[in-house]
C-alpha cells in the first residue's frame, strides 16, 4: 500500500460502530503471551489492569532503565497468575526478535512510541498503544499504514472512549437531543502542568542508558527533570499540553459527537507564567478547531484557578436546549430555561478490585475504562475487528493536537487534508509534518513500514 493509496482508503474501512462497554471474553486454550516496552508509570498502570480480567502472561518486558525495568519485573511477578517473573530486555529489537507475542502495550514516552509500534506489529503481535500515538503527523500515518500491512488489532489508550458514564452521556443526553443543535465546544485544563524552576544538567544515572532514551530525538544534555516522568515538559519528546491533556478531551470530545478531522486548526500562545523554567513546553496556549458548524475551542492555562471546581479539565458542549460538562470524574447537564438537570459521577470497583485501592501512582477513576478497554482489545482481536479506539482514530486525534502546535509554531490557521496527508499550498507547514530524526534511527513513511 503506498501513502496515495492510503489517504484514498479513508476512515470508512476503520469506523466505529459500537458504543456499549464490552463485558464478554472469549475463551483462550492458553494463555497470551503479552510483552511491555517502556515500564514506567503507565506501563504498568494499564498493563496490571489486563492481569485483573485475563489469565495472560507477560512474558517479557523492556526498559533502557535497569532500575525501572527490574522493579516493573518484580511487581507484575506478583500479580500474574504464574507468578513469574518477567524476561527483562534493554532493547526492543532485541526483545521482538527472541519472544514471540500475542499482544504488546507499547508505553514508552512519546518519542518513542513509533518504532517499537511498527516493529512489533511487524513481529505478529497486536498493540495497545498509549496516547497520543505519534510526535508528528507523518508517524501517524505509518501507524495506520503499519496495521494495515500486517493487519494488526491497535487499541489505543484514550480509554474516555470506555468510559461508562461518558458512554451514557453520549447515548442518553446527546443522541437523545437534549442539548439540541450543539454549535461551540470548550475543553480545557487548568492543572498546572509544566514544571517549574531551573535544574543543571548533570551525567546520566547509571543504571539508565541515555543514549537508547533518546533515540530518534535530539541529543540535549541530561537533566533529572526529564526522567523519569518529566519528559512530557519537554517539546524534543512530546507535544506538552496540547499533546497530553488536549488529545484526551478532543478524542472525547469527538467520540460524543460523532466527529471526524476538523477543517481549519489555529493556536495561540506561549511560555507566558514561567518563561525561565528549564522545561520548554507552552504553559499558555489556546487551540481551535473548526467543523463545518460547529467550533471547538482547547484553553490551558497555569494562571488563577478553574472557573468550576468540579471541572479543572474536562469539555463544556453548548446547545440550543442545554449544556453538558464532561470529564473523567463525572458529567453535569443543565438544561435551558428550566427542567431536570442530570449528573453522574465516576464508578470504582473496589469490592471487585480491592488492589485499586492501594496500587502506587495509580488514577483509580480510570481504573475500570482501562479493564473495558482492554477487554474491547481481547475481543477485537478474537474477531480481527476494529476496537474502540482503533489506530485510525488514534490518528486523528493526536495529529489534530500535532497541528494546533505548528499552527502555533508558524502563526497562522492551518487545513490539513487527510485524504492526500499534506496542508495544500503550504511547503513550510508540510515540511514540519516529519520531525528529522536523529541518526541512525529512520524516519517511518507509509511506504516504508
Amino acid at each position: 500500500m503506498n501513502r496515495r493509496t492510503f489517504f484514498k482508503a479513508g476512515a470508512a474501512g476503520l469506523a466505529l460502530t459500537t458504543l456499549k462497554p464490552y463485558s464478554i471474553v472469549f475463551a483462550q486454550p492458553a494463555a497470551r503471551k503479552v510483552g511491555l516496552i517502556g515500564t514506567g508509570w503507565y506501563g504498568k498502570s494499564a498493563l496490571l489492569r489486563l492481569l485483573q480480567i485475563d489469565p495472560a502472561e507477560v512474558v517479557a518486558i523492556c526498559d533502557v532503565d535497569r532500575k525501572m525495568v527490574a522493579e516493573a519485573a518484580e511487581l507484575i511477578s506478583t500479580r500474574q497468575a504464574s507468578k513469574k517473573k518477567p524476561r527483562i530486555y534493554s532493547d526492543y529489537r532485541q526483545m521482538l526478535a527472541q519472544e514471540k507475542f500475542d499482544i504488546v502495550h507499547i508505553a514508552t514516552p512519546d518519542h518513542w512510541h513509533t518504532l517499537p509500534a511498527i516493529a512489533a506489529m511487524k513481529a505478529g503481535a497486536d498493540l495497545y498503544l498509549e496516547k497520543p500515538i505519534s510526535t508528528d503527523v507523518v508517524e501517524g500515518q505509518s501507524l495506520v499504514a503499519a496495521a494495515n500491512k500486517y493487519n494488526r488489532v491497535v487499541q489505543v489508550n484514550m480509554q474516555r472512549r470506555s468510559t461508562p458514564h461518558l458512554i451514557e452521556a453520549k447515548n442518553n443526553i446527546i443522541r437523545e437531543g437534549k442539548l439540541g443543535k450543539i454549535g461551540m465546544v470548550e475543553m480545557y485544563c487548568y492543572y498546572h502542568m509544566r514544571a517549574g524552576g531551573v535544574r543543571p544538567d548533570q551525567q546520566p544515572p547509571a543504571d539508565l542508558d541515555y543514549e537508547m532514551w533518546t533515540g530518534p530525538a535530539p541529543m540535549r544534555p541530561y537533566n533529572s527533570m526529564v526522567h523519569p516522568r518529566g519528559w512530557r515538559g519537554f517539546m524534543e519528546y512530546s507535544n506538552g499540553i496540547v499533546g497530553d491533556m488536549c488529545v484526551h478531551m478532543l478524542d472525547m470530545v469527538r467520540f460524543l459527537m460523532d466527529l471526524g478531522w476538523p477543517k481549519r486548526i489555529s493556536s495561540a500562545g506561549g511560555s507566558f507564567f514561567n518563561p525561565g523554567s528549564t522545561a520548554n513546553i507552552p504553559d499558555t496556549q489556546t487551540a481551535t478547531f473548526e467543523y463545518d458548524d460547529l467550533t471547538l475551542i482547547w484553553q490551558h492555562r497555569a494562571w488563577g484557578s478553574e472557573p468550576d471546581p468540579k471541572y479543572p479539565w474536562g469539555a463544556t458542549l453548548y446547545g440550543d436546549k442545554g449544556t453538558l460538562k464532561a470529564s473523567v470524574m463525572g458529567y453535569d447537564f443543565i438544561p435551558r430555561g428550566g427542567g431536570e438537570a442530570i449528573r453522574k459521577d465516576v464508578a470504582y470497583e473496589y469490592d471487585k478490585y480491592p488492589e485499586d485501592r492501594t496500587e502506587k501512582d495509580l488514577e483509580r477513576h480510570v481504573a475500570q475504562p482501562m479493564r473495558i478497554h482492554w477487554k474491547n482489545l481481547l475481543e477485537c482481536i478474537q474477531t480481527r475487528s476494529q476496537p474502540v479506539s482503533n489506530i485510525e482514530q488514534g490518528y486523528i486525534s493526536a495529529s489534530s493536537c500535532i497541528l494546533a502546535n505548528m499552527a502555533l509554531k508558524l502563526g497562522r490557521t492551518l487545513a490539513f487534508d487527510p485524504q492526500k496527508g499534506i496542508i495544500p499550498g503550504d511547503d513550510q507547514a508540510n515540511a514540519l509534518l516529519a520531525r528529522p530524526y536523529r541518526q541512525p534511527w529512520i524516519h517511518p513513511t507509509p511506504d516504508t513500514v
